[in-house]
């Protein structure tokens, strides 16, 4: 009981993160939002998700990893049943950060149970499970979104989260507790200064586009989040029992772990929110049509995890299917980039797309059973906050870094050449921040009729100009952290301390990780 429950807790969260989006045009004829205030809708729950990642493992080492799965279960209900039930958007918004910090409890209290009640070969069956529903919950959210909100409603997505939580909830009480030094006093300060760091960076990163990046709003977040940055060091210094042990930094094969899902955001997860907007106006698809496309990258994530055990009863090891991993997530993007053009077919797209769905699929699941073997068993909750925060954040400041990028690159280059089309009167920056949001239709109508098909492959090409340029430039951040990543991760025995030494009990993870 204890496993589906906690398996159906890590089913919803990734949909509640792809699913948002695809509700987002109900909501806003429902409640006759402002486009900002219904962005929030999304970006207040993975803020939020992501700030609290952390803080939430810590504590759950502190007061008990089942505590808080359950209270994790019952924030994410309340305010999933209140979400459906707003009518205003500001509440809705409201509902959605709280739905953020419940989830952020659930998914690294989850690993942490699951990798006390597993051992040995069942804890990597265990973590495989983890990885293919988790899987599941991302490639097939934003479908699930969809069906439902056409058929009842954008409400009956958010009713569906409370009601699958709520069997979540009965299973809890059957959980085994388990707990790092409960004893403890909790590192408030700590843990106030790294949420609040964590959550203006994230803040400044979503808002740079749209704000601009000098502006003195975007700015004075960046600054803020440096200074209790700097402001959290010094209390982890200086307190007793810190929310984050500093020398888990200092564990190479930990770090190597941590940057893993880094590389699959490079890669991999930028491409869920943007590409299907190439596929939109350099291909002339429906979005129907673009998100067909993209479960050709996401669906491999659903069987693949299960080749892992094949692949170490043939005697590879957890670091050798990181290596293959990472050498698909990378070259996958390149590869993406070779055959990324203007009117580009789904044959053609298959192979890189299909390549890095297998790169995540590999990693998913086992990277965070293998992190929580290479440290103490008191710190798995930390263990497990600091690698989806590192997951996580990674995603929020690459994605929009990546946007506000493909946007810059083709301003420049259709800048260039937008002379040649003198009736459309709004200028570069208009034309690219649009195309890059899946709208050609709306500046096409500015141009005669005679013109388009002429207007239409300028923009196609100088969107895929602008869409190589960063794709080779994701391939070498991915190749550049992949080297050190498996460096690292045959790098010696860390220093024994709190938090750093690996777990007693032997497991097929902890064996085939390199000492």
């Amino acid at each position: 009981m204890t496993p589906a429950a906690i398996l159906l807790a890590l089913l919803i969260l990734p949909t509640s993160v792809t699913g948002s989006g695809v509700a987002l045009p109900h909501i806003g004829r429902d409640t006759d939002a402002s486009l900002a205030a219904l962005q929030w809708v999304v970006h207040g729950y993975n803020l939020t998700f992501a700030s609290f990642m952390l803080a939430c493992g810590s504590l759950a080492d502190r007061f008990g990893r089942r505590r808080m799965f359950g209270a994790g279960a019952v924030l994410f209900t309340v305010s999933s049943l209140a979400s459906a039930l707003a009518s205003d958007v500001l509440v809705l918004d409201v509902m959605r950060a709280l739905a953020g910090v419940g989830a952020a409890a659930l998914l690294t209290s989850s690993s942490s149970i699951l990798a006390a009640a597993f051992q040995g070969a069942a804890r990597t069956r265990a973590f495989a499970a983890i990885g293919i529903v988790t899987g599941a919950g991302l490639a097939l959210g934003a479908m699930a979104a969809g069906t439902l909100t056409d058929a009842f409603g954008w409400r009956s997505f958010f009713a569906l989260h409370a009601a699958l939580m709520l069997l979540v909830l009965l299973a809890v009480p059957l959980i085994d507790e388990s707990r790092g030094a409960s004893s403890a006093r909790v590192d408030w300060a700590g843990t106030a200064t790294f949420v609040g760091a964590l959550f203006l960076l994230m803040l400044g990163t979503v808002e740079g586009p749209h704000w601009g990046w000098g502006s003195t709003e975007v700015l004075g977040l960046l600054a803020g989040s440096a200074v209790l940055m700097g402001a959290f060091v010094m209390v982890e210094r200086r307190v007793r029992h810190p929310m984050l042990d500093l020398k888990l930094l200092r564990n190479a094969r930990f770090m190597a772990l941590c940057l893993i899902p880094v590389v699959v955001t490079f890669s991999f997860v930028v491409l869920l929110p943007l590409l299907p907007n190439y596929l939109v106006v350099a291909n002339g698809s429906s979005s129907r049509a673009a998100g067909t496309t993209m479960l050709v990258m996401t669906l491999p994530i659903l069987v693949t995890p299960l080749l892992v055990g094949r692949l170490m009863a043939w005697g590879l090891t957890t670091r050798g299917v990181f290596g293959l991993s990472l050498v698909c997530l990378t070259a996958g993007t390149g590869w993406l980039a070779v055959v990324l053009r203007p009117d580009v077919g789904l044959s053609a797209l298959a192979g890189p797309l299909v390549t890095l769905g297998v790169g995540l699929g590999l990693n998913f699941g086992l990277v965070d059973g293998a992190v929580l073997t290479v440290v103490a068993p008191s710190a798995t909750g930390t263990a497990a906050g600091f690698l989806n925060t590192l997951r996580l954040g990674s995603e929020a400041v690459v994605i929009a870094a990546v946007g506000s990028a493909l946007v810059n690159l083709a301003r420049g280059r259709m800048g260039e050449g937008l002379s040649r089309f003198p009736a459309y009167g709004d200028g570069a920056d208009e034309l690219a921040n649009r195309v890059n949001a899946g709208d050609l239709t709306g500046p096409l109508t500015s141009v005669p009729s005679e013109s388009r098909p002429e207007f239409s492959d300028f923009v196609a090409q100088g969107l895929t100009d602008a869409w190589q340029t960063v794709l080779w430039v994701s391939a070498a951040i991915c190749a550049a952290l992949s080297v050190a990543i498996y460096a690292m991760l045959g790098g010696s025995e860390p220093d024994k301390g709190q938090g750093t030494e690996p777990a007693s009990a032997p497991t097929a993870a902890a064996d085939a990780v390199p000492r």
